[in-house]
């Protein structure tokens, strides 16, 4: 295919992606009220601004601010969750832009692909709700035991939603992996050779993602990012191994396996030549 041709494709791809995300938006405004309840439950909120503190602890005065603020507040709630929503179809989308650079034989990894994928993204959008209530109470930690906390629902939700989205594909990093060592990019041993870095760079992300002062929260983040880098590497060797040994019986990687020849007569007999 040409380069116009590859752009075209990219553009209908897109057009399709967005096209899905705005139809699921749409149909999570109906229920945004709902969904602003779900996001905000994480946070520990006071009963009133002349508490300050609860029986559990350290809290804020969850507020609004601005006119604006509540719509702008609907429209990212909504968004997030259509973005989350229409995953199975993005990621179909971003698979099939990919699947013509696989043989043909290697296409049959679509439906493997969607079904582990999409499982990853929603594992790790839920993972990062899960860990919300104790990034919250830490942050909320830090204020001045004289000092009320003024919670804006805009900023928390901008932290969820980073949080939730960079959770989510950071769970699909194993996956990317798997597609960049199908298509023959990337091999089984350059990614294991890469293996302190990366360990290194999940530690850092663990880190960074979950600003909590208990070190067992990031390692409940850096282990099964790790776990997943792991298995990825697992998959790419057995992969990598099948090539060879399709390649030591005598087939090139570009071309397919040659199809039954019809029978052919025996000539292993002399042809008869009496007259």
């Amino acid at each position: 295919m040409p380069l116009a041709g590859h752009l075209r494709e990219l553009r209908s791809r897109l057009v399709k992606a967005i096209g899905a995300v705005i139809v699921t938006t749409v149909v999570a405004g109906l229920f945004y009220k709902q969904l602003i309840d779900l996001v905000i439950a994480p946070l520990p909120g006071c009963t009133t601004v002349e508490e300050g503190t609860t029986a559990s602890g350290r809290c804020g005065v969850i507020a609004t601010n601005g006119l604006l603020s509540p719509v702008t507040l609907a429209l990212k709630v909504s968004l997030t969750a259509g973005l989350i929503g229409a995953s199975p179809v993005w990621l179909y989308q971003l698979w099939a832009f990919l699947a013509p650079g696989l043989h043909r034989g290697e296409k049959k990894y679509t439906l493997a692909f969607l079904a582990t994928g999409i499982p990853l993204f929603l594992t790790g959008a839920a993972f990062a709700y899960a860990v919300l209530p104790t990034t919250a109470r830490v942050l909320i930690s830090f204020a001045p035991d004289q000092a009320t906390n003024i919670l804006p629902i805009d900023d928390f939700l901008d932290l969820a939603t980073r949080m939730v989205v960079v959770f989510g594909l950071s769970f699909e990093l194993p996956l990317l992996l798997i597609m960049l060592n199908l298509a023959g990019i990337l091999s089984a041993a350059r990614m294991t050779g890469w293996w302190r870095h990366m360990l290194i760079g999940i530690t850092v992300f663990a880190a960074i993602a979950t600003p909590s002062s208990d070190p067992l929260s990031m390692l409940a983040l850096a282990g099964p990012i790790t776990a997943l880098y792991l298995a990825a590497c697992a998959l790419s060797w057995a992969n990598d191994r099948r090539r060879a040994r399709k390649n030591a019986a005598g087939l090139s990687p570009d071309e397919p396996s040659p199809l039954p020849t019809p029978h052919e007569p025996d000539h292993s007999h002399p042809a008869d030549t009496r007259s």
